[in-house]
């Protein structure tokens, strides 16, 4: 006897329910699509809780008379496929609309209470149905003006298995608002409102104005000072079924954060999560940044239907390309291209060949002068690393350094002198000069050395907060004569309040001020002249990078702040570009060879390189 049976629609609608709606937050991105697709000028989200107790889409969109409606509440009912292309075979490939499965409303409406109104425009009134986990409960006339209204309640209020996964108001407020910024940034043609809050104490977060050029729009959505710090793209380039288009606007290397949650994709205007997408980010900026800092940008990749494959999740936010190696490249490509055409922020990828002629010191303990393994690819171009060293690269030690290849050299040298006898007691050397206000150049008694003097110091600095300790932390405190006023997204507020006790141990003080400001009122004094914007932007970066890596959420205040240390060091630290007298680059010298790890700064790149006076002698064919 089989046991096969079919299943109740209501139990089908909430199987497929899980597969687009896991939360508030994906529950609005389908309604918001649906409100893009109708044709809508105007759309205002009203979000109750983050959407936990209830969330609205109002939008002047063409609108929907009863009958559909009532097809809009079916499965596999949809608009999006025009009659020419249902039942020919390719018809999903050449969509062009946010949505089309016919699977979101009546998912929704399985697992929430669902109250849909619309009126067409030109009709007199407007029709109204209310679907309470899957039963129709009340339909009639609705007064609104022309366009649809949809009001989402009771998430997962019969699902309880599902209901306990939810997470706070706040977390799901912020993936809410993280959907809003996206589909706002596709569609600057349009305007948005949305509103979050308890009930009775909603207020506006975020307004657009419909028709905004799109940098204004992205740096708006972004960071206000993008827009300053960022080239435009605009390429083209042919394929066989068409043109593929990248648009959009790229940070300049120098303007970068801590985490990639401020990577923004879009294909064919659709806000996507692609890995293929994500490591061409990768790899454009791959010589222009530290490991551990990130590109901020928002790109639009533009293709010919026929060449992706948007079906590939129910959530659409994954997407599959007919040439992914050809799109890869278009976009390192074209990111590199424009980035080398920006003003002299955005920094230069380096010579491979000559850096194979350095060889960064293994960061091991300082107690004698440390050996030099010879580079055997100098003049063979074979890649060879010494044990425990590898090349330097000048793009992870110069990140954010211009190119200079037109301007006038740069460099302070000291009158030649015998080496002091001494100076065998010191691996790193006597200092001799400075090149490019930048780099140390060292002589020591078995060769040159050259010190990356930002990335020394940043490592100097990170020991001596470690070292200090969070009891004596309040007696180097640095009042600020006048508080800094640092604006802020709400959510990095909010991070950074919930911190704020615990910063205080380190030195730094600061409260809230109003919903997106931060008040300095103190800072340590190891790092006194930092720039506390950048500091608090890239702290509450790392705060939400590190407070999601545990199943429960967050990690302990005491583990955030040991992270936050490094950022902190990172800014207090000397900057490439100030000139340092002979006597601060041996005081310098001096507290590396005492300080532990100083043969890498606190992203990984080497603080010093090496270069032994065999292999010197080598370059100028004296062996």
């Amino acid at each position: 006897m089989s046991h096969i049976r079919r299943l109740p629609s209501v139990l089908v609608n909430r199987i497929a329910a899980g597969e687009v709606v896991e939360r508030p937050a994906s529950a609005l991105k389908e309604v918001v699509e649906n409100a893009i697709d109708a044709g809508a000028a105007r759309i205002a989200i009203a979000l109750t809780d983050g959407g936990l107790t209830r969330l609205e889409v109002t939008d002047d969109g063409c609108g929907m008379d009863a009958a559909e409606m009532e097809l809009a509440l079916e499965r596999h009912a949809t608009s999006k496929l025009p009659d020419a292309l249902i039942g020919e075979e390719g018809a999903i490939e050449m969509v062009e609309t946010l949505g089309f499965r016919g699977e979101a409303l009546p998912s929704i409406a399985s697992v929430a209470r669902l109250t849909l109104e619309s009126r067409v425009h030109g009709a007199a009134d407007g029709w109204r149905r209310v679907v309470d986990h899957g039963d129709l409960i009340e339909e009639g006339p609705a007064a609104l003006p022309p366009g649809t209204r949809v009001r989402v309640e009771q998430l997962f209020a019969r699902v309880p298995a599902r209901r306990k996964f939810l997470r706070t108001a706040r977390s799901e407020y912020i993936a809410s608002l993280d959907v809003i910024r996206r589909l706002a940034m596709a569609r600057p043609e349009i305007a948005f409102t949305l509103t979050n809050g308890a009930e009775g104490k909603e207020r506006t977060v975020l307004r657009t104005q419909a028709g905004e050029p799109l940098a204004t729009r992205v740096a708006q959505i972004i960071a206000h000072e993008l827009k300053d710090n960022s080239v435009a793209i605009d390429l083209t380039r042919d394929t066989p079924h068409g043109t593929m288009r990248l648009t959009g606007i790229a940070g300049l290397p120098t303007y970068n954060r801590g985490v990639a949650d401020h990577q923004y994709l879009f294909v064919n205007g659709r806000p996507v999560k692609d890995r293929l997408l994500v490591g061409a980010v990768r790899g454009a900026y791959s010589d222009m940044l530290a490991r551990d800092r990130h590109a901020v940008l928002a790109l639009f990749l533009e293709l010919p239907p026929q060449d992706v494959d948007v079906n590939v999740h129910p959530a659409k936010t994954e997407v599959r390309f007919r040439d992914a190696s050809g799109v890869r490249g278009f976009i390192v490509s074209g990111l590199r291209q424009a980035l080398a055409t920006g003003d002299r922020r955005s920094a230069q990828g380096p010579d491979r060949k000559a850096m194979e002629r350095w060889q960064t010191e293994p960061a091991a303990p300082m107690t004698a002068p440390p050996q030099s393994g010879a580079l055997e690819s100098i003049f063979s171009g074979r890649d060879w690393t010494a044990p425990q060293s590898r090349p330097a690269s000048v793009g992870e030690a110069r990140s954010g350094w211009g190119d200079t290849s037109d301007a006038l050299p740069m460099g302070r040298a000291e009158e030649a002198a015998p080496i002091p006898a001494e100076t065998r007691r010191y691996p790193l050397g006597i200092a001799r000069g400075q090149v490019a206000n930048t780099y140390i150049v060292a002589e020591a008694a078995d060769g040159l050395v050259l010190v990356d003097q930002h990335a020394a110091h940043e490592r100097l600095v990170l020991e001596r907060l470690r070292a200090a300790g969070a009891g004596e932390a309040a007696k180097r405190s640095q009042a600020l004569l006048v508080p800094d006023v640092v604006e802020l997204d709400e959510v990095d507020c909010d991070r950074l309040e919930e911190a704020a006790e615990g910063l205080a141990r380190f030195g730094l003080v600061i409260e809230r001020f109003g919903p997106a400001a931060m008040l300095v009122r103190a800072v340590p004094s190891a790092i006194a002249k930092a720039d506390t914007g950048r500091l608090l932007r890239d702290l509450a970066d790392d705060i939400a990078h590190h407070g999601h890596q545990q199943d429960s959420g967050a990690l302990l205040l005491a583990e955030r702040l040991e992270y936050t240390l490094a950022t902190m060091a990172c800014h207090g630290s000397v900057r490439a570009g100030r000139v340092l007298s002979v006597a601060e680059m041996n005081a310098l010298l001096r507290e590396m060879e005492a300080t532990p790890r100083s043969g890498q700064c606190n992203h990984g790149r080497p603080t010093w390189v090496k270069l032994s006076m065999e292999d010197v002698e080598k370059l100028f064919g004296r062996h």
